[in-house]
């Protein structure tokens, strides 16, 4: 059972100052949670390399669990495979994603994520680091069955909101073998912009989101909390989960 933190990687162009406090951040943090997951240049915006940042977290911190995501949208098969094969030994497991559309590059392959999971997996990278893949909130499962066929060891949910979503998922999946990790945005006035730019409804669990965070918790065995602009809440409400 793990309580997962997500960290977005500042812009590539970041000063030394800004990669300090992210640092600091993630330190303080660690503490309050059992994994970090690092994403990968969301919305299209480049920003520094998860993996790196997950090297830079392991001089200090050999015990935290680490994830991160890859984007396949922008990259070759063999790249894909150099980065996935550096990560052993760094990080616990990589979400293998499309990404987002970027503004600065275009689409250099048409893979996607389902296929580079298969294909990873018949090199036996799934023997040495846990490979997943994301799904809709509110999947249709006909339509994800080549992500399943795949055999990732789960699955990462896009920002969920309610406890029936995760249940439906969890019912489907878990007995198969998979694992679930459902995302939750945090809810506050921080996050209020993010969340009406991705259509999230938090008004289930606004008031209590402790005691929500707690029954996702309990059906799938992990979460993953983002707040990508209220880390002081996030470290106040992982505090409270931790206790």
């Amino acid at each position: 059972m793990t309580i997962m933190y997500e960290i977005n990687p500042p812009r590539i162009s970041a000063e030394q100052n800004v990669l300090d406090t992210l640092f600091e951040r993630i330190e303080s943090i660690s503490s309050m949670c059992d994994g970090i997951h690092l994403t990968d240049s969301v919305l299209g915006i480049p920003r520094i390399s998860p993996l790196d940042i997950a090297k830079k977290i392991r001089e200090y911190n050999q015990k935290i669990k680490l994830t991160c995501s890859l984007r396949v949208r922008d990259k070759e098969l063999n790249t894909i495979e150099e980065i996935v094969k550096e990560s052993i030994g760094i990080v616990d497991g990589v979400l293998i994603l499309m990404g987002d559309k970027s503004n600065t590059n275009n689409d250099k392959t048409n893979l996607v994520s389902s296929k580079v999971v298969e294909l990873l997996n018949d090199k036996g990278f799934n023997d040495k680091l846990e490979l997943f893949l994301s799904i809709p909130a509110n999947p249709n499962f006909a339509k994800i069955q080549k992500k399943i066929d795949a055999r990732p060891k789960g699955f990462f949910t896009q920002i969920v909101n309610s406890q029936a979503m995760v249940q439906r998922i969890t019912d489907y999946l878990k007995p198969k073998g998979f694992r679930i990790i459902p995302c939750l945005l945090l809810p506050s006035e921080k996050n209020l912009k993010s969340a009406e730019f991705l259509k999230i409804d938090w008004s289930n669990y606004k008031d209590n989101f402790i005691e929500f965070a707690n029954e996702i918790h309990k059906l799938s065995d992990d979460i993953l909390i983002s707040s990508p602009n209220d880390f002081q809440m996030a470290q106040a409400c992982l505090s409270k989960m931790k206790s």
